[in-house]
């Protein structure tokens, strides 16, 4: 999984924290839990804000 699978990342976190309200993330949170993730094999210089925030909209999505 690379930084470019926002779709794959948010369903994931969105299962993993299900109790989270993702527009309430810092994107330091968020790039941590990303790095985290069982499968994820990407360079963690390679996120940048608006990576993150396309996460960020992709699981906030996915809470609706």
């Amino acid at each position: 999984m690379k930084w470019t699978d926002t779709s794959l990342i948010a369903e994931i976190l969105y299962d993993k924290f299900p109790d989270i309200a993702p527009a309430t993330i810092r994107f330091t949170d968020l790039h941590k839990w990303v790095l985290e993730l069982e499968g994820f094999d990407d360079d963690p210089k390679r996120s940048g804000e608006k990576i993150l925030e396309s996460i960020q909209a992709a699981w906030i999505d996915e809470a609706k």
